[in-house]
C-alpha cells in the first residue's frame, strides 16, 4: 500500500506517533488510508451541506475496511463573486485546489482519495489533482439544488440575475425582486440549471470516474446520502484492484465527455475545462474536437438556461446513463471503457424513463447537432465559444456595430442604462486569462440584456467567459486575448462584426491593412493587478484555448 511509506517499519515509529495523536488505533492504521478531499464550507451552497456527504463517505469506506482521514479545500460562490473583484478570483480557484490536494494526498502517501466537490471551479480543480496524482480515485458531488417556485413557475439563480435587467426595464416591482430572491434558491446544492457545476458533475459521470447519478440526484434526497456510501465503498475495491484515474481518463473517455456535453448542451465553461484536467492526465485536447464531435451529436437535452427545465428533471428521466445510453445505440461514443464502478461505460447506461419529456429519442434530437460551438475567424484565430443551444434562431447569423468597452463595469452600466440598442453586438474585453486577470463571467451583463428583453437582437464578445446560466448570442473565450495582443484588441467603435454560429465563424469586417496600422499604435496596457496571487497568476497563465492552464 502506498500509505506504507508512512505507517511501516521501525523508521517509522515517530510517524505512526502522529496519526496515534489523531487518535487513531493500531487497527485503524493497518487499513487503507483514504483521503476525504471535503469543499465544505459555511458560504457556497452548493456547498453548505458537504459536511454530511463527508459522514457518509467515511461510514462507507469503514464498512469497506478502510480508515477515512478528512481534510478541507476551499471553494468561491461563483454567483457571490460575480460581478466584482471577487471574480477575478474564481477561475484561478481551479489551479489553487489542485495544488492543494496534490500537497496533501503526496504529503500524507494515501491508499485512495474521494473527492466531495459539487460547484464550479471546484469539480475541474479536484478532477486536475487526481490526474495529477493519480492515485486511486472516486468523485461524489453534493448533487443539484431543487428549482424554486414562483408564480407558480420552476425558477433557479438565473431568474434572479435576469430580473435585474426586468427591473430596469420597468417589467418589475421592486417589491417582486424581493420576493423573487427568497424564492429562487430554496435550500443546499449546487444551482438548479445545467450550468457550470452541474454540467461538470454531469461529465465526471461520463469520464467514468464518478457512479451514475453523481451528477443529478437532488441533494436534498436520501439517494444522494446513499450514493455517497456507495462511493465510500468503492473505493477501496478501487485500492484494491490498483484502477487510478489514469488509466480511465483517457483520450476516449474526454471523447465520451464532450459527447454527452454536447447531447445536454451544457456549459461554455467546460471547453476550459475539459482540457485543463486532459493535461493533468496526460492527454491532449484540441480545441478542434469540439466541433468534430458537435457535428456528428444531436442535441437531446433542453435544460436551464436552454430549456424550461432542471436538474431534478433530468435525474427523474434517467440522468446521464439514460442521455449516454442514447448516444452508445447510435454509435456516439465508446461503450467499452473502465469506469469507476469496476463496469464498463456500456454497463453504467440505462434506458430514458418514457414517461418524462425530458430526453428527446434520436429520432427527433432538438437539433442534429451538439449543444456548444467553437467559432473562428479573423477576430477569434484561436477560437471562441458559444452555448448554440441557448441562442435565439435570429441570432445564429447576425452582423451589427461593435459597441466597445474595456471591461465588464464600463459594458453593464451602459446596458443598464439604456445605452445598447438592437442590432448592437457588445465588446467586453482585457477580461481574459491575463488581462483579467482570472478571466471574469459576465453573467450581469448577458442577464441585463436578456431582462432587458434585448437577448433576440443584441450579441455580446469577450475574451472573458460566461456563466453556464448564460443564454443568448454571447460568444466568449475569444483568443488570442486582448491582453495578450489579439484582434479583439483592435476592434473600434462602429466596426462591423459578423457571427455565424451555423458557419462557426467570427468576423470582423475591417481590411487587414486597417487592422495592421491600428496594430502598429497598440502597446500592452498596464497589469490591472501587480502583486499577490494574480500577479503571478497572469504571468504564468496561458490562452483561454489551452483551457488557461498555468506554465
Amino acid at each position: 500500500m502506498r500509505s506504507d511509506s508512512v505507517k511501516k517499519g521501525f523508521e517509522r515509529a515517530p510517524h505512526r506517533s502522529l496519526f496515534y495523536a489523531n487518535g487513531l488505533t493500531a487497527e485503524e492504521l493497518n487499513r487503507p488510508i483514504i483521503g476525504i478531499a471535503n469543499a465544505y464550507n459555511e458560504i457556497v451552497p452548493g456547498h453548505i451541506h458537504l459536511n454530511k456527504i463527508a459522514e457518509a463517505v467515511k461510514a462507507g469506506v469503514r464498512t469497506a475496511g478502510g480508515t477515512p482521514l478528512e481534510f478541507n479545500v476551499i471553494g468561491v460562490c461563483d454567483g457571490i463573486a460575480m460581478g466584482h473583484s471577487g471574480m477575478n478570483y474564481s477561475l484561478p480557484s481551479r489551479e489553487l485546489i489542485a495544488d492543494s490536494v496534490e500537497s496533501m494526498a503526496i504529503g500524507h502517501a494515501f491508499d485512495g482519495i474521494v473527492f466531495i466537490p459539487n460547484c464550479d471551479k471546484i469539480v475541474p480543480g479536484m478532477l486536475m489533482a487526481a490526474g495529477r496524482v493519480n492515485v486511486p480515485s472516486i468523485f461524489v458531488s453534493g448533487g443539484p439544488m431543487m428549482a424554486g417556485r414562483f408564480d407558480g413557475n420552476d425558477i433557479d439563480l438565473n431568474t434572479v440575475f435576469e430580473a435585474v435587467g426586468r427591473y430596469q426595464a420597468g417589467k418589475m416591482t421592486e417589491d417582486e425582486v424581493c420576493e423573487l430572491e427568497f424564492a429562487a434558491c430554496p435550500g443546499c446544492g449546487s444551482c438548479s440549471g445545467l450550468f457550470t457545476a452541474n454540467t461538470m458533475n454531469c461529465l465526471t459521470e461520463a469520464l467514468g470516474m464518478g457512479l451514475p447519478g453523481n451528477g443529478t440526484i437532488p441533494a436534498v434526497t436520501a439517494a444522494r446520502v446513499r450514493l455517497a456510501k456507495h462511493a465510500g465503498m468503492q473505493i477501496l475495491s478501487l485500492v484494491a484492484n490498483n484502477v487510478r484515474p489514469r488509466d480511465i481518463m483517457t483520450l476516449a473517455a474526454f471523447e465520451n465527455a464532450i459527447a454527452t456535453d454536447m447531447a445536454i448542451g451544457g456549459s461554455t465553461n467546460t471547453v476550459l475545462h475539459l482540457p485543463a484536467i486532459a493535461h493533468d492526465a496526460g492527454v491532449k485536447l484540441p480545441l478542434d474536437l469540439y466541433n468534430v464531435i458537435s457535428d456528428r451529436t444531436p442535441y437531446l437535452v433542453k435544460l436551464r438556461p436552454s430549456g424550461p427545465h432542471h436538474m431534478q428533471d433530468l435525474d427523474e428521466a434517467g440522468g446521464i446513463p439514460a442521455v449516454m445510453g442514447l448516444l452508445l445505440e447510435k454509435g456516439l461514443i465508446r461503450g467499452d471503457l473502465p469506469t469507476v464502478t469496476g463496469k464498463s461505460t456500456a454497463q453504467n447506461v440505462r434506458p430514458v424513463n418514457q414517461h418524462t419529456a425530458v430526453i428527446r429519442p434520436l429520432a427527433s434530437p432538438h437539433s442534429a447537432n451538439g449543444g456548444l460551438a467553437i467559432l473562428k475567424g479573423n477576430l477569434a484565430p484561436d477560437g471562441g465559444v458559444v452555448k448554440a443551444a441557448a441562442v435565439a434562431p435570429e441570432m445564429m447569423h447576425h452582423t451589427g456595430p461593435a459597441r466597445v468597452f474595456d471591461g465588464e463595469e464600463v459594458a453593464l452600466a451602459a446596458i443598464l442604462g439604456g445605452g445598447i440598442k438592437p442590432g448592437d453586438v457588445i465588446v467586453i474585453r482585457y477580461e481574459g486569462p491575463r488581462g483579467g486577470p482570472g478571466m471574469r463571467e459576465m453573467l450581469m451583463p448577458t442577464s441585463a440584456i436578456a431582462g432587458m428583453g434585448l437577448d433576440t437582437n443584441v450579441a455580446l464578445i469577450t475574451d472573458g467567459r460566461f456563466s453556464g446560466a448564460t443564454r443568448g448570442a454571447a460568444i466568449g473565450h475569444v483568443s488570442p486575448e486582448a491582453a495578450g495582443g489579439g484582434p479583439i484588441a483592435l476592434v473600434q467603435e462602429g466596426d462591423l462584426i459578423e457571427i455565424d454560429v451555423q458557419r462557426r465563424a467570427l468576423t470582423l469586417h475591417v481590411a487587414e491593412a486597417e487592422l495592421e496600422r491600428r496594430r502598429a499604435h497598440w502597446s500592452p496596457p498596464t497589469p490591472r493587478i501587480q502583486s499577490g496571487y494574480l500577479a503571478r497568476y497572469a504571468a504564468h497563465v496561458t490562452s483561454a484555448s489551452e483551457g488557461a492552464i498555468l506554465r
